[in-house]
């Protein structure tokens, strides 16, 4: 599967653009701010249906404009699939394949598989635990619709559940009975989501320290520890026992909206010891591992996004990730960087298929066609 034309009109800084891609390598070139990252997030709407830097849509209408339209065809198997998104001013999204629109956005996700690498990954690391467990629901979700649905189920009964505990606590009285039906509900998702995300980060975790070996080029000891309360009790129980002090701080306190990830560097914390060098090494080599478990679900190879990942890294590193990309095991891949010489120099000596992109305010053009 791969991205053959994508079709753009006032999404964020770009005006009507209408781009030809390789079934292999993209590379988009560009000052910062000229709009190569907005490109990038525009085929990430695509899969997701929403923005990957931000999920209020109608903000990402080109300024003084009424709408933002983008339109991919994808081809896979010799048949070519059109995805649409169009967003007006004041209006519901339409989001659309094959010209059908959905009913329910979550019925797209997991079409069009797709990784995302971008400078914004280290809040992995550095962010609270609300990211690391949005990464890994995004991950799950893609390849596992019950999980998404499950999920959902998930999120609605925790906001009634909390809505229940704010209005218990405003109007003094409590119904135990309301409560538990809630606690039910949290019970029955939150024990397949915890067995799920388990099971996934036992498949995953070696997977991410091959990749990471491969991308720092070293033999540190990384790990992923998943932490939950599950481990020690059966949801109903936590959700039961600490019903006194959900009521008095309105809000629920166990439950799988508290798990983390331990992101960890020969046994230590990564945020606190690791180099800036080893901690952009770790989320690469996260995201890389989550394309290859994608791969292996799905049957086939999810569309690869490198967002200015190549800051920092010394030209022999970034030969290394091209040449990864480059292989048969990877698919379609789009990159951005600042640097035009660098660009041309890694592939002026090779025979790897590829486009190159220039961008200046929003403007796209061909380079090497």
């Amino acid at each position: 599967m791969f991205l053959q034309q994508l079709k753009l009109t006032d999404f964020k800084n770009c005006p009507s653009t209408e781009l030809d891609f390789s079934e292999k390598i993209n590379c988009f070139i560009g000052n910062n701010g000229a709009g190569k990252t907005n490109l990038l997030d525009a085929i990430y709407y695509l899969s997701f249906c929403k923005s990957y830097f931000n999920n209020i849509d109608q903000q990402n209408i080109r300024h003084g404009y009424d709408f933002f339209s983008v339109h991919g065809h994808y081809r896979r198997n010799g048949d070519t699939d059109l995805v649409s998104c169009i967003q007006k001013r004041n209006h519901k999204k339409s989001f659309r394949f094959n010209k059908k629109e959905y009913d329910r956005l979550a019925d797209h996700i997991g079409k069009i598989p797709l990784v995302m690498i971008s400078p914004y990954d280290r809040d992995l690391i550095n962010e609270g635990s609300e990211v690391r467990r949005r990464f890994i629901d995004g991950m799950i979700s893609q390849s596992d619709p019950i999980y998404l649905d499950e999920l959902l189920k998930y999120n609605k009964a925790l906001l009634q559940r909390n809505t229940l505990l704010r209005q218990f606590a405003d109007s003094g009285r409590f119904d135990s009975n309301l409560i538990g039906l809630w606690d039910d509900h949290l019970h029955k998702s939150g024990t397949i989501l915890h067995e799920k995300r388990n099971s996934f980060l036992k498949t995953f975790i070696p997977i991410f320290g091959d990749y990471y070996n491969i991308v720092s080029g070293s033999s540190e000891e990384v790990d992923i520890q998943y932490e939950s309360g599950l481990f020690d009790n059966q949801l109903i129980d936590s959700l039961k026992s600490g019903i006194e002090k959900d009521r008095q701080l309105k809000y629920t306190t166990s439950g799988i909206h508290k798990d983390d990830l331990q992101l960890l560097i020969n046994g230590f914390p990564l945020k606190k010891f690791g180099s800036q060098g080893q901690q952009k090494s770790f989320v690469i080599a996260i995201k890389l591992a989550q394309f290859e478990y994608t791969r292996n679900i799905m049957g086939f190879k999810p569309i690869l996004l490198f967002d200015d990942i190549f800051d920092k890294l010394d030209d022999q590193r970034v030969g290394q990730l091209i040449n990864l990309v480059s292989q048969d095991s990877f698919g379609q891949v789009f990159i951005t960087d600042t640097q035009k010489q660098r660009i041309t120099r890694l592939f002026d000596a090779s025979t790897i298929d590829h486009k190159l992109f220039e961008v200046q305010s929003g403007k796209v053009m061909p380079t090497n066609e």
